[in-house]
């Protein structure tokens, strides 16, 4: 099975970045071919890997799924030109140069098998996020396990998954954009695994570092509810979030700017409508988690 990459940069990390490709051109196996995709900015000198990478600069930044379909479209309609797709942040790194080959196993070894999430783990303390696994029950990060959703910096896809389910949602900008293309996948039959042996090291952050987090959060919560959910759960599936949320307790403006980012979900376009099946419903709940949280 080919194997292809996407990585995005804000061009701010030129070291991290040709870390990350030296830990993917050491990938066992075929070559995995590369593309680099300047989100708003220029790609930072990478000339040392030109014989596997290739560059697209983009005159604005179009938000982290908007540059990644960009990715994906560099490997032709819906990625065609490759079988696999990984997706990797910019300041990760390859923990294992067996990585790739795994992917190609497991893809190989399971037909129905559409994204995997890898384990993201501190480079310096080997310590994995508890908000970096992604199931209700993530205190053991070691535990591999079949999930509903994916690390959108860490994963790998089978491109059919592309042609089948659609890509990424543009408009997104930032947060959310895997789960929403994750339950189009699961809607159209694929599965998911989290996989605790393919590791990306990445530094311990927090989301919220993010000027927009808060905001971005909200209000693509209610576009994904509006898009992919029958129309009865929706308001119960805002209403746990929204719960949730005020258990929590946010500071007075991070707690404004998400209640002003969830009316601007309600008040602005979600994009296409298509509500998950009910069997689908019935797929996430027996793997853990329901589409109400």
């Amino acid at each position: 099975m080919k194997v292809g990459a996407v990585i995005i940069t804000m061009g701010n990390r030129p070291e991290e970045l040709r870390a990350l490709l030296d830990s993917v051109a050491k990938q066992d196996g075929d070559p995995v071919q590369v593309v680099v995709v300047g989100n708003g900015s220029p790609v930072p000198d990478v000339t040392e890997f030109s014989s596997v990478v290739r560059t697209v600069e983009l005159p604005e930044n179009l938000g982290i799924p908007g540059g990644r379909n960009v990715g994906i479209e560099a490997f032709g309609p819906s990625g065609r030109d490759v079988d696999i797709l990984l997706f990797l942040d910019d300041d990760g790194l390859l923990a294992r140069d067996d990585t790739a080959e795994l992917c190609r196993q497991a893809f190989e070894a399971d037909p129905k098998l559409g994204i995997i999430s890898f384990r993201i783990a501190d480079p310096d303390t080997g310590e994995t996020q508890r908000r970096h696994v992604p199931r209700l029950r993530a205190a053991d990060p070691m535990r591999s396990s079949r999930v509903t959703t994916f690390l959108g910096g860490a994963n790998a896809v089978r491109t059919r998954v592309f042609a089948e389910a659609g890509v990424l949602p543009d408009d997104f900008f930032y947060a959310h954009e895997e789960t929403d293309l994750a339950w189009r996948a699961l809607d159209a039959g694929w599965m998911i695994d989290y996989r605790s042996d393919m590791v990306l090291y990445h530094p311990t952050t927090a989301p919220s570092r993010h000027a927009v987090y808060h905001r971005m959060v909200a209000r693509n919560r209610v576009w994904l509810a509006r898009r992919n959910l029958p129309v009865i759960l929706v308001p119960v599936y805002l209403g746990v979030w929204l719960l949730l949320t005020l258990l929590r307790r946010p500071s007075g403006p991070a707690l404004k700017a998400w209640f002003g980012g969830f009316k601007e979900g309600w008040t602005t376009p979600c994009g296409p409508r298509r509500p998950m099946r009910w069997r689908t419903v019935w797929r996430l709940t027996r793997l853990g988690r329901p589409p109400v949280i």
